[in-house]
């Protein structure tokens, strides 16, 4: 399993709006093998950031299964149009500490 990690910044006074169209483009990402969970969580400090944690089986499950897809499309269509600056995706792993 892996963890994809975005810090996300959405342009100011359109943070209801990315809320509602995320939880429409949820069902995108949601739908697509490979997937197994994810969680958009609201800064409390910076207004209009947020971070998107994706769990996902394979990192290639993310990086050619979604964003090669006709669905990454639609989710790029819904949701690119927020964002500012463009976010930077990273990949996490577990780290077996026992």
């Amino acid at each position: 399993m892996i963890l994809e990690a975005v810090m996300l910044q959405v342009k100011p006074g359109l943070e209801g709006n990315y809320e509602t169209t995320f939880r429409q483009a949820s069902k995108i990402i949601s739908s697509m093998p490979g997937y197994i969970t994810h969680e958009l969580q609201r800064c409390m400090e910076v207004k209009g950031k947020y971070l998107l944690l994706v769990r996902w089986e394979t990192l290639e499950d993310h990086t050619v299964g979604f964003r090669e897809s006709i669905e990454y499309q639609e989710w790029k269509k819904l949701l690119h149009p927020y964002y500012d600056p463009f976010p930077v995706v990273e990949y996490f792993e577990n780290v077996h500490i026992s």
